[in-house]
């Protein structure tokens, strides 16, 4: 769940906007989810103080996956109002339940692109498991490797003799900030994906897929394993 506090001058209607493009970020396990704070000019993105520590989530990294989807969300709401959202991850280390601001620096000329993930926002969510049996096409799956590059995390596609296609989401660190950009990316990738009829499923308790740990490059922690599957021509 995703509350919203306003304070100042953001307009009220704007501001609800953007707190309704957190909800809908992918839900994890045992996961309760962030709240935003609207203040003049910027939105703070804070850690629910009930859901910081959740049970299966003790350092908190579920926790964080799950804000930063609901930041993608939140960029991509403001770019929907023609705002350019400015983010800084981890802003003061002293207030560790706050995650990220988002300065709102617009103005901001929406693209083609953007309107078609925010539209894919919009739809339900991912499945325990992806529905149809087919691994997405190589240009399909290098957008997808795109869109997490772009929030900066690689997707590794992992090997296999067919059915959906496996990947796992890693970063160069396993920080906080690295938390958030994997859950930006996550989001990213998702999205990207529904835009090109790819049904995803996802797991992010990844040490249990050994096969993800053996696709890393040196100095990567994976962070999010994938199910890819195409549910369309």
């Amino acid at each position: 769940m995703t509350t919203l506090t306003v304070a100042g001058r953001l307009d009220q209607a704007k501001a609800g906007r953007f707190v309704i493009a957190g909800t809908v970020a992918p839900a994890l396990p045992s996961v309760r989810g962030c709240r935003f704070k609207a203040l003049p000019g910027l939105i703070e993105v804070h850690a629910d103080p009930l859901g910081f520590r959740p049970l299966r989530d003790s350092n908190g990294r579920g926790l964080h996956l799950h804000c930063g989807a609901a930041l993608f969300n939140l960029r991509l709401s403001a770019a929907q109002v023609g705002i350019e959202p400015v983010v800084r991850l981890m802003p003061d280390r002293h207030h560790p339940t706050l995650l990220a601001t988002v300065r709102l620096a617009g103005p901001h000329k929406v693209i083609g692109s953007e309107r078609l993930l925010y539209a894919a926002s919009l739809r339900p969510g991912p499945m325990r498991q992806p529905y149809g049996d087919q691994r997405p096409p190589l240009p399909v799956l290098n957008e997808l490797v795109e869109a997490a590059r772009l929030e900066g995390v690689n997707l590794h596609c992992l090997p296999q003799s067919g059915g959906p296609q496996a990947g796992v989401l890693a970063t160069r660190g396993d920080s906080p900030a690295e938390w958030l950009r994997a859950g930006q990316a996550l989001q990213s990738v998702l999205l990207t994906g529904a835009v090109r009829a790819v049904s995803t499923s996802f797991l992010y308790e990844v040490l249990t897929v050994p096969s993800a740990v053996a696709a890393l490059q040196p100095g990567e922690v994976p962070q999010v394993v994938l199910q890819l599957a195409r549910t369309g021509l």
